[in-house]
């Protein structure tokens, strides 16, 4: 990824760039609303290149099957992975992400992800990027045993930390604003001499709620480790009792949804 937001194409595949550039072309033509994420939108805002065989397209979740049967008229294979987050197109060795929330059920892509979307050139096209605060936001929650994108994280503060909406970057994390906190802490730790990229009154709001909180809003039922891991935190809510706060009514995903889920990372 060049400086300018460019992204690198020498060492993409000739196929793979065409399947890119054909996919973007359908949905645009389609007049689907969708935003670029994933290794070209983190790229383009921390200057990190990397080369992978895939493409993350963020849509709403009501355009999600509407963009799969778009890419199946094609003549791609396409498949509603986890009807509750994640669909594929494929091509060969290549595979486009079409991406309507998260595994966890949280980060719904909504109107608020748009409004905010910046706009680049990618694979000789113009398109708009995920915003930094909503990846930001995806991303702190991914601390699986085989990923953990605390690192993806830290990169975007260190890059955008001076341009992030950081009242609406707590909005989004809300009641979960420990995990919000807990990169933040980190990012110090990795960091020391960007600190200044988290506003000071950030931190002291998120620490002083650590001692804030009253004892009443602590819900000893609930365990709240399978938003952050599919697989680590079975013991607690398949032998301990603990309620999985994925689910319904807490949550948005059905119990269906979350062994499917978890089948698919053990």
């Amino acid at each position: 990824m060049s400086d300018n937001g460019q992204t690198t194409l020498e060492q993409l595949d000739p196929h793979a760039f065409r399947f890119y550039r054909d996919v973007l072309e359908l949905v645009k033509a389609a007049g689907v609303p969708f935003l670029l994420g994933g290794a070209y939108a983190f790229g383009y805002y921390t200057g990190i290149t990397r080369h992978t065989k895939d493409l993350d397209l963020f849509v709403r979740p009501a355009d999600a099957r509407r963009t799969l049967a778009i890419f199946d008229g094609a003549g791609y294979r396409t498949e509603l992975l986890f009807p509750h987050w994640l669909g594929k197109a494929h091509h060969h060795n290549d595979f486009i992400d079409v991406i309507f929330a998260s595994g966890n059920g949280l980060c719904v892509v909504d109107d608020a992800w748009f409004a905010h979307a910046e706009e680049a050139a990618v694979l000789g096209t113009t398109v708009r990027l995920a915003p930094a605060e909503e990846m930001i936001w995806q991303k702190a929650y991914i601390m699986e045993r085989e990923r953990f994108d605390g690192a993806d994280v830290a990169h975007l503060l260190r890059a955008r930390g001076g341009r992030l909406d950081w009242g609406r970057l707590l909005a989004r994390f809300g009641d979960h604003w420990r995990v919000l906190l807990c990169h933040l802490v980190l990012f110090g730790f990795v960091y020391p001499g960007d600190r200044d990229a988290v506003p000071a009154d950030v931190l002291r709001t998120l620490t002083a709620r650590l001692f804030e909180e009253p004892a009443a809003g602590r819900d000893g039922t609930i365990c709240r480790g399978p938003l952050l891991s599919r697989t680590q935190y079975l013991a607690d809510t398949e032998e301990w009792g603990y309620t999985d706060p994925r689910l319904k009514p807490m949550g948005r995903m059905t119990e269906e949804q979350v062994e499917r889920w978890t089948d698919a990372g053990r």
